[in-house]
């Protein structure tokens, strides 16, 4: 999809999703806003597009099989959150284990881009906040 053809919080998700799923770090790259962040858990953020770029470059190099698999979606105002497992992560699971890991992100949108990704714990409180059922 084209970021420029829909910047509703879900679509825009479901456009990173895909270009990190095939490995596009030019396509991530021109659906980050300038500013943007991106939040592991409780790790600093990484902050600014060409910092993200060559974070999304090294884990793509080191992890070629990673994918998220979404499984819910909802948004609240400028932000969707994404219910989903990964696939080939550096985790080091086999893909049946870590699948069965589930985990929450929030695509925060500003200015038709995705200002942050945050990958979140799956908690009963976050999956009643974002209605994730």
């Amino acid at each position: 999809m084209n970021a420029r053809l829909s910047s509703s919080p879900v679509a825009m998700a479901v456009s990173f999703m895909d270009c990190i799923n095939r490995g596009d770090i030019d396509g991530l790259g021109a659906l980050m806003h300038d500013d943007h962040e991106l939040h592991i858990f409780d790790e600093p953020p990484t902050v600014g597009r060409e910092a993200n770029i060559r974070a999304w470059e090294g884990y793509a190099a080191a992890f070629p099989d990673y994918l998220i698999l979404p499984s819910h979606m909802a948004a609240r105002g400028t932000t969707a959150a994404v219910l989903g497992t990964t696939a080939g992560s550096h985790l080091g699971l086999p893909d049946e284990a870590e699948m069965k890991l589930t985990l929450i992100w929030l695509c925060e949108i500003a200015d038709g881009k995705v200002l942050r990704w945050n990958l979140i714990a799956d908690t009963d409180a976050d999956r009643a906040r974002w209605e994730l059922g």
